[in-house]
């Protein structure tokens, strides 16, 4: 029996190893992205840009299609039919009719003598002039020498196929900018975390020393049992702070298309670089210039003119040459007789009145571009508004920065000043307890503050209309 259990004990340690050597590999397998990794996942995922992509493969066809109107159009015809019962219709007799005339004829020529009883009144009878079997083909070619509405419409669908462009662009910039904001999100909470996690390990260090000062009789008990107390206080935060960071990694993942069974972490660190802000007006007016909700705008106030162009087009005429070639035949008997036929010609129309429904349409489209008008007059002083606010913000921030990198050395050397006065005798736990409370309170405001300017100088070069060119790369074909 004691060999059958050291036998079960040996291998049941050895396959709690196997499966630790297993799982090592398998934890180790989170994917860890950059900021340039997210942005190029997400560009590849995002929703968003797929329906924009197919947005300008649609307004690209469009274009084909406008120009398609004003080039020939060859239409090919053929039919056959059999009467299963032939059509009748009233005509006089043509027996009747024949053999009174044959009767004159004779009678006229004296071959033989004159009978008018011979004569018969001619009656309508029903008749078919049908055949059992018919076909025809036809082909025509015809060719717009003329059309406003066709020269208008391949006008207008260039320039919205140009605004579906932009509307693309317009969409990977956002979308880069909410990658760029929820990446750093990420970065943020981890530094919060460390942050924390560190004045637990602080906590739990000084825990240690004072229990071994208690020991030796150099402090009260009072003492260990509020370093004990403020472990305990911080542990809950520190569990928080975890939860925070798998939230926000979570909320990443959802924009980056991954799935929430998939483990990522974030490669990178806050980097303080400060932004060129002296020339607020330049700044206002790149953004007037190259914001990519502006172009938009702008495009589609391009879009909407044209469309009253369309309409007014209709006021015009229309010319369109055409050629026909017919051949056709019918039978009763399958020994078809057949004709052929070819006509060429031109085709005026022009509408006269349409009871005002001209009228009406170019009124309406002209509206539509006179709202667009003004939400572009709108949008650009909000822009105005969001370019001045954030470069505030951004001048700010950099105050504080500059500040509280200074107030966290301050607050690391007070730290080790309070630790070492209090392992002296000569200063109390409260010291070490607020400083190191301190110091983590600065080291948090100061990640929170670069987070807050490094989002804020991306909403910045957003506004701007300077996203990366190098993210707009794999979208080149349709952009060109």
């Amino acid at each position: 029996m004691n060999h059958k259990k050291s036998f079960f004990i040996y291998h049941f340690i050895l396959l709690l190893f196997f499966i630790n050597i297993v799982q090592i590999p398998l934890k180790a397998q989170s994917k860890v992205l950059t900021l340039d990794d997210a942005i190029n996942i997400a560009l590849t995922n995002n929703k968003d840009i797929a329906i924009s992509v197919m947005t300008v493969q649609k307004a690209n066809a469009a274009v084909n299609q406008a120009f398609g109107y004003a080039l020939p159009s060859v239409d090919v015809s053929g039919s056959f039919s059999r009467y299963l019962k032939k059509p009748l219709m009233s005509f006089p007799d043509f027996g009747t009719l024949l053999q009174n005339a044959t009767y004159s004829i004779l009678f006229d020529e004296h071959l033989i003598p004159r009978d008018n009883n011979k004569f018969k009144p001619v009656e309508n009878i029903l008749q078919s002039f049908s055949q059992t079997n018919n076909f025809t083909t036809g082909i025509t070619i015809s060719q717009t020498l003329f059309s406003s509405t066709v020269f208008e419409g391949i006008g207008a669908s260039h320039i919205y196929y140009d605004l579906s462009k932009a509307e693309l662009s317009n969409t990977i910039s956002k979308t880069v900018l909410s990658i760029q904001k929820a990446f750093y999100g990420v970065q943020l909470s981890k530094e919060v975390y460390n942050i924390t996690k560190s004045s637990f390990d602080n906590a739990q260090a000084n825990l240690v020393d004072v229990k071994a000062l208690y020991k030796e009789g150099m402090v009260s008990e009072y003492d260990m049992l509020q370093s004990q107390v403020q472990v305990e206080n911080i542990r809950p935060v520190v569990l928080q702070m975890e939860n925070n960071l798998k939230a926000a990694k979570d909320g990443l993942k959802i924009l980056l298309g991954l799935s929430q069974a998939e483990d990522i972490d974030v490669s990178g660190k806050f980097i303080y670089q400060p932004y060129d802000l002296t020339n607020e007006e330049g700044l206002i007016e790149q953004a007037l210039t190259s914001n990519f909700d502006i172009k938009s705008l702008n495009l589609k106030k391009e879009v909407d003119k044209a469309y009253i162009q369309l309409d007014v087009a209709k006021y015009w005429p229309n010319l369109a040459a055409f050629g026909n070639y017919t051949y056709a035949g019918s039978s009763d008997n399958w020994d078809f007789q057949t004709y052929s036929a070819a006509t060429v010609g031109l085709n005026f129309s022009i509408n006269l009145w349409q009871g005002n429904r001209t009228k009406n349409a170019v009124e309406q489209s002209t509206i539509t571009y006179q709202q667009t008008k003004e939400q572009l007059a709108q949008l650009k002083e909000f822009t105005i508004s969001s370019v001045k606010a954030t470069v505030r913000d951004m001048k700010r921030v950099q105050t504080l920065i500059e500040a509280q990198t200074q107030n966290v050395e301050v607050a690391e050397k007070a730290y080790s000043i309070a630790k070492v006065r209090y392992n002296e005798g000569v200063g109390n736990l409260i010291e070490v307890q607020n400083s190191d409370l301190a110091l983590k309170q600065a080291r948090l405001n100061k990640v929170q503050s670069i987070y807050s300017y490094m989002v804020a100088k991306y909403e910045l070069e957003q506004l701007l209309g300077k996203t990366n060119p190098v993210y707009f790369k794999q979208f080149k074909e349709l952009n060109d």
